[in-house]
Formats: structure tokens, C-alpha cells, sequence
């Protein structure tokens, strides 16, 4: 993609900054959002990047074939430059000429229309992969599939390659398929490009899939290692029309992609990944190949927790710090199932630092944060083990009893094993919340004794644990904004007045240390050494008073990150989680006095005036070593 002229992007950081949607960075395309709505993004209209990304709801599947949290994707974009007629072309190139993919097994999917929602068939997209095929003398044959159920019932035919799918599998927007997008919402079909593992279709389970393969199945054949997004189209009062500046999405999976370059399904195999997997095998003495599940879920966490504490995330109890804890816990698990020593977790992070510190310089200066963040975590949970197996031992158990429906009704199923001593879901629960068991670890300890485990009734606890902290992830979130409402908005804007009021008395060593910003208060971390007077604290509340009742205007530039580092005006934190091109944000005053000038990623007021209250410390405290704590409010009058 450079050599058509895009600028090559870093990869954002694994934790979004002001993205009240999610906590982690989970797809390439979340940085480049606001860009793809119509902002104009510093390096042009042609980007590419390699971005890395983690999806914690993947933690439970680690374990097959394709499966990871951590991941790259490789993404191109097209903000009103080119379109369809170009980005085919070029990503067939990429795919079939310099990855060097078999064009016999490649297969490519394009958007089917919808009638109800007044958008065509996408005729254009597989006419361009009809003739990218032609070039390279495979067949080149398009049929209509429709849903993935008549894909299954009508299966795929000789010579065919391009297949129409509609919206359910081949549209993208935010709100999904064209009936569920309101007014305003963006969106347009899309083209997916899947490599066949399988010719022989030994994979497919027709009770579990469907009559036949097609691309689109989840039976292992075809995986998907891209996409492009074709967005073109606006919903509006009137339907669907189309955009004046059309744009171009694209995302592939880079361990994927990898995968199917080496004809191997398991992305495990994968260079990057095999490097520790043959750590694994030394340091067990067992092969690969006869205990894949503990390998792929020792490599996985272990890579994913390299990454994110790299990325200033270290193991804890709440939101990121929470998920890098779990992957470490449940790695330790593994490592003893293989029979690995304790604290050799570090080393299998070292070789991920060594293989990835050329493409991320940030793990190799922070090698030795990473090594000893994983080394206490595993400390740590050994005794966290230890303490859990004795409350193990302690545990009331119930009577067990199978159970079959007869006639809508449970009676015991006399046919079933002896009736067992069961391990209530309550307990199983508690050992998991309290002690940090994980409910495969309380299974096996529970066969060891004879013992079976209300799994489902701890799932039932588990789904309600899950609902309550998706809710919490949605009022808090790295970056510090519970969403950006007008009143979200104006205490932030004012947490940077703060920010510049506390430098000012206190002195030059004040920097943020993390926020958490709601429509009803601020709260604000500050590297600091002591507790602040209360003498002080009134100065604060004084000078930013001040600043709003006089008034000031907001204004944002785009500069380079090496020039904001280097700018001694300019105030800010956790510079490796921002991009190359960052915003810098200031306060001015009327008469020409800067008050605030400091590193963001938005949202702010125009003006101070649009700030309503009187800029009030309810308390100020100790966070942890080194850092203070203040939450403070806008008094209404």
C-alpha cells in the first residue's frame, strides 16, 4: 500500500484513548472512526497500518486452531480517494502475488443487495474479481447464495468463486444489517476473501453445518483472511443514498494471512507464535502436538500480557488490569498441567519481547517493567493457589443426582452413574471471585476427589458477574469519559483548567496519572508526593474560577508527537498510547494568556462559557505511592 502512495501508520495503542464503546483496542479500523465520518486526518486521504489489537471476550476460546487475544491486522483506508476499481486490484496483488497465496483455493464473497432497503447487488465489485481471476488462469464464476442457510442447502459448484451474500454477511456498519441503522448512520457493502484449508471437505459435519460447505460456514474449511468495506451510502428520511465521498475499509488479519502462507490452519505455526511454543516444548518436555490446548493458551496469554503491560497495563483487579491478571493466572494453570518449573513464565516473555521488540521498540525499553510485572503476578498466584486449595478442602458439598426430563417434568435418571458428592455453583463461584480459581481448575481438582461441580448453575452466576461488569465498562473506561454528553464534556474541559492550576501551585512534577470523568463529577489522579493544604486546594478552586468566569476560548492543533514531546508548552501523559500525529488542546484567555495547553484526544467546549457551575474540591486523598486524588464538581448557582 506505500508503494500506491498511503502513509503508513503506527499502530495505536491496545487501550483506546476517549472511546467510551470498549476497553481495549479490539479492530484495526477503531482508531481510524472518526476519520471514516468525515474528519480529516493529518496524513492524508491514503492510510495504512498494522494495528495492533485484543478481544478479552476471546479469553475462554483460546485453545483451537484460530483462536488468539492479542493479534495484528493489517488495514488500508481510503478517505474519499479511490474506491472499488482500484482497491480490488490492489488487495488481489497483495494477496495472490506478493503473499503468494494458491489462487485455486482462494474464494471471494460480495454484497447480495437489499431489496427492502433500496440498495443493488454490488455488480461492480464481482465483476473486477471476475477479471483479477481471469489474469491468473483460475475459474472465475459467480453465484447467488443469499443467507448462510441457502449457502449450506445450495452449496458451491464447479468453476465458481465469487459468491453474493446478503447484508447479514456481507454489509458493515456500525448498527449492522441496513434495517437497524438510523437516520444519519454510514455503512455499504463489503468483499471478504477466504483461503480454503480443506479441498477435501473432510472437516465438514453436514448435522452441524449444513448440507454443504460454502465460504461463509463455520466448519473450518474457509477462513476468512480479509475484508473490504466499501462504504458508500447514508441512510437518510428518504432511504439510502449514496455518499459524496465514498471511502474504503480494509482489514486482514496478519496471523491469519501468515497462516494460509504456509497452508496451515493453525495459526500457532506462525513464526512469531512457534517461537515460544518451542520455549514450551523444551522447557516441559513435551511435544506440541500432543498437548495443544495448555501450548496454545500458554503462548497466547503470554504474548497478549506482554503486550498490554508494554502498553502501561499491568495485572489488577479492575477493568484493563483485570483482563492481563486473568491471562497470566490462567497461563500459570497451563504450565503446571505441562509440568513446567514455577517463574519460567518470564522467560517465555523475554522471547516474545526478542521476537516483536523490532517492530515495537516500546517492549524492548520496557523489558524489564514486563519481566517483573509477570514475575510478581506469578508469585503472587502461587500463593493465591495455595491459600485456595486449603479453603478447597474446607467446601460443603451437596448430593449430586442426574436428571432427565420425562413428560415436562425433571425425575432422576436411574440410568445414569451412582449419585456423586457436587461442589455447589456458589462455592465454585466464590473460588473463582475470591481465591482466582478458574472453574477448569476446580473441575480437575474436584475429579481428583471423586467430586463433580455445578457447572451450570456457575455459569448462571457467571453470566450475571459478566452483565454487572459490561455495565461497568460502559460508565468507565481508560481514558477517563463515561460517554460525551454536554456535561461529560465541560469537566473535562475543566480538568484541564485543573491540571494547569495544580502545575502552577504545586509545581512542574504534577502530571495526570489517570481520570475518571461522569456527567455528575471529576476524579483525577496527579503524581504528587504529600498531601495537598487545604490553603492550596482553595488557590485551585480560586484560579480556575477565575479562568471561567472571565472566559477563555478552546482551541485544537495536529502536530507530530515528536514535536509535542519536545514542545515544553505543552503538558501531557502516557505519550506511547497516542500516535504518531496527536491534538494539542488550549486555553486562551481573551487578553492573550495561555492557561492551558495540553496533549488530548477531545472532546472539549468552544469556550469556557459553555461551562455552567462553580468549579468546586469535595476531597482530595492518597491514591497510591506517589499519587494524590481529587473529585470535585460544578456548584450549579
Amino acid at each position: 500500500m506505500k508503494k500506491h502512495g498511503h502513509a503508513v501508520l503506527p499502530s495505536a495503542a491496545l487501550v483506546p484513548e476517549n472511546d467510551p464503546t470498549t476497553l481495549f483496542t479490539g479492530s484495526g479500523m477503531q482508531p481510524l472512526v472518526p476519520y471514516l465520518m468525515g474528519e480529516v486526518h493529518p496524513k492524508g486521504t491514503r492510510l495504512a497500518d498494522s494495528q495492533k489489537c485484543f478481544r478479552a471476550e476471546d479469553i475462554d476460546e483460546v485453545g483451537d486452531a484460530s483462536h488468539t487475544t492479542f493479534f495484528e491486522m493489517l488495514g488500508n483506508w481510503s478517505l474519499g480517494d479511490y474506491f472499488k476499481k482500484e482497491q480490488i486490484p490492489w488487495i488481489a496483488s497483495f494477496y495472490l502475488d506478493e503473499v503468494g497465496l494458491d489462487p485455486e483455493r482462494f474464494y471471494v464473497t460480495v454484497f447480495a443487495g437489499d431489496e427492502a432497503a433500496g440498495v443493488p447487488r454490488d455488480e461492480e465489485a464481482a465483476l473486477i474479481w471476475q477479471e483479477e481471476f481471469a489474469k491468473r488462469g483460475v475459474s472465475n464464476g459467480i453465484a447467488y447464495m443469499g443467507s448462510a442457510e441457502e449457502a449450506a442447502e445450495r452449496g458451491m459448484k464447479e468453476g465458481e468463486r465469487i459468491f453474493y451474500y446478503d447484508a447479514k454477511e456481507n454489509w458493515w456498519s456500525r448498527a449492522g444489517v441496513p434495517e437497524n441503522m438510523p437516520v444519519g448512520e454510514i455503512g455499504g457493502g463489503d468483499s471478504e476473501m477466504f483461503y480454503d484449508f480443506d479441498p477435501s471437505d473432510s472437516l465438514h459435519d453436514p448435522a452441524q453445518y449444513g448440507k454443504h460447505s460454502h465460504p461463509a460456514s463455520d466448519n473450518g474449511r474457509f477462513v476468512e483472511v480479509g475484508n473490504s468495506v466499501f462504504v458508500e451510502y447514508i441512510k437518510t428520511e428518504h432511504g439510502f443514498e449514496k455518499l459524496p465521498k465514498q471511502n474504503v475499509d480494509f482489514g486482514g488479519g496478519l496471523e491469519r494471512i501468515a497462516a494460509a502462507s504456509i497452508n496451515s490452519p493453525d495459526v500457532y505455526k506462525v513464526d512469531v507464535l512457534w517461537n515460544v511454543i518451542e520455549q514450551i516444548q523444551e522447557l516441559s518436555g513435551k511435544q506440541y502436538e500432543d498437548n495443544k490446548e495448555a501450548f496454545r493458551v500458554i503462548t497466547d496469554h503470554i504474548r497478549g500480557a506482554v503486550f498490554m503491560i508494554g502498553d502501561g497495563v499491568p495485572p489488577s483487579n479492575t477493568e484493563q488490569g483485570y483482563f492481563v491478571r486473568r491471562l497470566l493466572r490462567r497461563a500459570v494453570r497451563y504450565a503446571d498441567i505441562l509440568e513446567i518449573s514455577a517463574g519460567e513464565l518470564k522467560n517465555l516473555a523475554q522471547s516474545v519481547v526478542k521476537t516483536y521488540a523490532a517492530a515495537y521498540p516500546n517492549l524492548a525499553e520496557k523489558k524489564e517493567d514486563i519481566i517483573d510485572a509477570i514475575e510478581k503476578e506469578e508469585t503472587q498466584f502461587r500463593k493465591t493457589l495455595e491459600n485456595g486449595l486449603k479453603q478447597f478442602n474446607k467446601l460443603s458439598l451437596q448430593v449430586h443426582v442426574s436428571t432427565k426430563e420425562v413428560d415436562g417434568k425433571k425425575v432422576i435418571d436411574k440410568d445414569s452413574a451412582t449419585a456423586k458428592k457436587a461442589i455447589s455453583a456458589q462455592n465454585a463461584f466464590d473460588l473463582f471471585t475470591t481465591y482466582g480459581f478458574p472453574i477448569e481448575l476446580t473441575e480437575e481438582i474436584a475429579a481428583e476427589k471423586g467430586l463433580v461441580v455445578d457447572t451450570r448453575g456457575f455459569e448462571k452466576l457467571m453470566e450475571e458477574h459478566r452483565a454487572k461488569s459490561r455495565a461497568g465498562a460502559e460508565q468507565k473506561f481508560k481514558g477517563g469519559l463515561a460517554d460525551q454528553s454536554d456535561t461529560v464534556v465541560q469537566y473535562h474541559t475543566v480538568t484541564h483548567l485543573m491540571l494547569a492550576a495544580l502545575r502552577h501551585f504545586l509545581g512542574d512534577h504534577v502530571h495526570q496519572a489517570g481520570s475518571n470523568i461522569t456527567g455528575e463529577r471529576l476524579r483525577f489522579d496527579f503524581t504528587h508526593p504529600e498531601k495537598v493544604s487545604r490553603e492550596a486546594l482553595e488557590e485551585i478552586e480560586v484560579w480556575v474560577n477565575t479562568v471561567l468566569t472571565t472566559g477563555a476560548a478552546v482551541s485544537m492543533e495536529t502536530m507530530s508527537k515528536v514535536a509535542a514531546e519536545n514542545d515544553p508548552t505543552v503538558e501531557g501523559s502516557f505519550w506511547d498510547r497516542y500516535p504518531d500525529e496527536v491534538k494539542v488542546y488550549t486555553i486562551t484567555g481573551s487578553d492573550g494568556t495561555v492557561y492551558s495547553r495540553e496533549l488530548c484526544g477531545g472532546p472539549h467546549v468552544a469556550h469556557t462559557d459553555d461551562i455552567t457551575g462553580t468549579f468546586t474540591i469535595q476531597k482530595e486523598e492518597s491514591s497510591s505511592a506517589g499519587v494524590r486524588r481529587i473529585k470535585a464538581v460544578l456548584v450549579e448557582e
